[in-house]
């Protein structure tokens, strides 16, 4: 099987890589605009190929592109809303346009589960009050369902990704961390009403090495992350991890938070108002290894604080 892997530079694309290039013996071709970011061994075994080159020139590969039977669309920008609306929908539209509809047996997405509801439902002020990125991936979101390629698209929204060590790029929320230890003295007496998902890169990379070899028959959109945590949860784990004990805890109420926020002037975009409104950034039907009876690497805040040796 030939698969073209993009954004194999990042965080998720080197534990992708790491798994594609240790697990399988497919042709493997990772799309990369600057090689030197590569960390993974792409010399372990034949039939690794990198190319270097981007969404913005990707007209120039269409001959390798008619014949990928898999293709891995992790790669995006960030910064400018021209270029990041260029890259991020309209070059991403055009690798589809280049694919040979009858040679492509799956296009695994990557979008993000911030443009989506509980009922994996697109989120209209998503679309509406978002950061270029967020409002970037819900318009490219509509325009995918009406490709030609749509029935063999298997869209996967990523929720907060943590990963990285001395061989792989560190997620942003991973990069920073290291500082929550600090920041526990001051969270452990508050309570707030809110929820959301994780993952590690790790396990969404054992999810797309399964998909990969078995794409969904049904389903074809996939919220990746573990269960359900409330921040409730989150503060009285972290409070226990580092020894640290709760006596009483403050109702962190909307009004008190807007207090706060106008005490302090706290610079606030429309998309940061809306999630302090909206809170629970959960999802039904959470996918993740142990969807398919595979083993998760970090089921749970504690692994991940493990992991990271924090």
């Amino acid at each position: 099987m030939r698969i073209l892997i993009t954004g194999g530079s990042g965080c998720i694309g080197h534990y992708i890589a790491e798994q594609l290039i240790t697990q399988t013996e497919h042709e493997l071709f990772f799309l990369v605009r600057n090689p030197d970011n590569i960390q993974f061994d792409y010399n372990a075994r034949s039939g690794i190929h990198v190319v270097q080159g981007d969404l913005e020139n990707i007209t120039q590969f269409q001959e390798l592109l008619k014949t990928i039977d898999v293709a891995i669309l992790a790669a995006t920008i960030w910064g400018g809303r021209e270029t990041t609306f260029r890259i991020n929908v309209d070059q991403t539209l055009q690798l589809l346009d280049l694919l040979d509809i009858n040679t492509c047996q799956q296009v695994i997405y990557f979008s993000t589960a911030s443009i989506i509801d509980y009922h994996h439902h697109p989120l209209p002020e998503a679309g509406k009050f978002g950061t270029e990125y967020i409002q970037s991936k819900y318009e490219c979101y509509f325009k995918l369902k009406e490709h030609p390629l749509a029935s063999k698209l298997t869209i996967v929204f990523p929720t907060l990704v943590f990963g990285g060590d001395d061989n792989k790029p560190f997620s942003f929320i991973s990069a920073g961390l290291g500082e929550v230890k600090q920041w526990i003295n001051l969270l452990r007496w508050f309570k707030a009403d809110g929820s959301f998902h994780f993952i590690h890169a790790k396990d969404i990379a054992t999810t797309i090495h399964y998909l990969i070899n078995h794409p969904p028959q049904q389903t074809r959109e996939l919220v990746l992350g573990n269960s359900k945590i409330t921040i409730n949860q989150l503060i009285e784990t972290l409070a226990q991890y580092f020894g640290k004990r709760i006596y009483f805890r403050i109702p962190l109420s909307l009004p008190l938070a807007n207090f706060l926020i106008f005490l302090f002037r706290i610079e606030m975009a429309d998309w940061d108002r809306f999630c302090l409104k909206y809170r629970h950034f959960s999802h039904a039907n959470p996918t993740n290894p142990a969807t398919f009876g595979l083993t998760t690497y970090c089921p749970t805040i504690t692994d991940i604080l493990k992991e990271q040796n924090i």
